[in-house]
């Protein structure tokens, strides 16, 4: 619509921003296809901003649309999509941006595969076939690697010559397979399946070029997902180049972005193995050294201690000790047998002052009748009876003549026994 402007009546931008909205709201809504590139949802609010992309130009337009209309698809949502919209031009007059206000959404070709291809991958992961805890590791240097490509291919050719070139000795087992094409997942469960049951395969190897999206379509083959989950052998996927992302990637136990990188992943490099190899001889070496080098200075300071530099030192003193308690030891053991001889002797006077015997040789003497009975007095003797008499040296014999009783009074007695 035209206005009446001049360089004296200039419009302000209000007036031309709604001027620009009043106009595109008078247009219609229109079908619109084109590829995703951007999502936003933003939390709180209930708006999903896209970014839709020509195909063919480099011309994008933002796109806002209603989360219920996102959220109904059949699918989800990807970047990437392809994508067919029913929306209405729409003109946000305080930024100036035009936007298409999307009331239905179509996914079409590619991106409607991209979008089979994401709910396949999130029901997979559901089950657990992606998960990290069963990825299963390489073996460091691989006996045999089971290769499983198309015949003369250039990734069958890439990842020979850097697997041989990396380690010469290695050895490879390959089976051909269709890598593209209604067939080609059945041929590759056939092929993963043999090399699995094989007992000198220590890997297997996945092997394809780059390829558009339906080229790598067998490779997201849920059958041939299945498959590769349930192999015992580690399974290595190359699948295309960096940007390709099929489902068996996924549930590999190591994806390679490239047939090239397969064969570095798989096969050492010799060459740098042999540099580690000299490194940890060389770490060994000095390791070692430095063991005996700090032995060597803890003997020496051991050997440097006083007690080590001489060792008689301090032996004299001990020596002299050990002469000191030996004396005295003699010393205390003499006492002791001196003082026991000194005991001893004693109690022997005392058993000889005691003995009977003793009494004898003083000039006592003991009378017992015939019957060997002793006497003490003389009022069972008469005379002509048989007595013994013991004295210290020996027995008499002899005939009592006359018996004499004596009355002895008791200071006569004490008197006859200082007497005796």
């Amino acid at each position: 619509m035209a206005m009446d402007t001049s360089p004296e009546h200039p419009a302000p931008v209000r007036q031309i921003t709604q001027a620009i909205g009043q106009w595109i709201d008078r247009l219609g809504a229109v079908w619109v296809e084109g590829q995703v590139t951007q999502i936003s949802r933003r939390g709180g609010m209930n708006t999903v901003f896209l970014t839709l992309r020509d195909k063919l130009a480099d011309i994008s337009v933002q796109v806002t649309c209603n989360r219920a209309v996102v959220d109904s698809l059949p699918t989800p949502l990807v970047e990437g999509a392809q994508i067919v919209c029913h929306a209405k031009p729409s003109f946000y007059a305080n930024r100036g941006t035009l936007s298409l206000a999307v009331r239905e959404i179509r996914l079409v070709g590619e991106g409607e595969l991209l979008a089979r291809l994401e709910r396949r991958r999130q029901l997979l992961a559901a089950e657990g076939l992606f998960a990290g805890e069963r990825k299963r590791p390489l073996p460091f240097l691989p006996r045999n690697v089971g290769l499983v490509t198309a015949q003369s291919s250039a990734a069958e050719r890439d990842v020979l010559e850097h697997g041989r070139r990396r380690w010469p000795g290695v050895r490879f087992t390959v089976k051909y397979a269709a890598m593209q094409g209604m067939h080609a997942a059945r041929d590759v469960i056939e092929a993963v399946q043999v090399l699995d049951r094989d007992a000198d395969v220590d890997v297997i190897v996945v092997a394809r070029g780059g390829g558009s999206v339906e080229d790598l379509l067998p490779f997201s083959d849920e059958t041939l997902i299945r498959a590769v989950f349930a192999l015992t052998t580690p399974v290595v996927s190359a699948i295309g180049h960096e940007p390709d992302s099929p489902i068996l990637d996924l549930v590999a136990d190591v994806r390679a972005s490239t047939p090239t990188d397969a064969a570095k992943r798989v096969v050492p490099d010799v060459a740098e193995e042999a540099q580690r190899v000299l490194q940890v001889r060389e770490r060994g070496r000095v390791a070692i050294r430095g063991a005996v080098e700090r032995e060597l200075h803890l003997l020496a300071s051991l050997r440097s201690r006083p007690v080590l530099a001489d060792p008689r030192t301090g032996l004299v003193e001990r020596l002299a000790e050990v002469d000191g308690l030996h004396e005295r030891a003699r010393r205390t053991f003499r006492h002791r047998i001196d003082r026991g001889d000194d005991d001893l002797v004693h109690q022997i006077a005392r058993v000889r002052a005691l003995s009977p015997l003793a009494t004898l040789r003083r000039g006592y003497a003991v009378l017992s009748d015939d019957q060997g009975q002793a006497l003490s007095s003389v009022a069972t003797l008469e005379p002509g009876h048989q007595i013994h008499i013991r004295v210290a040296d020996g027995r008499i014999g002899a005939t009592t003549t006359t018996v004499d009783q004596i009355d002895l009074m008791p200071d006569d007695s004490d008197e006859e026994d200082d007497r005796a």
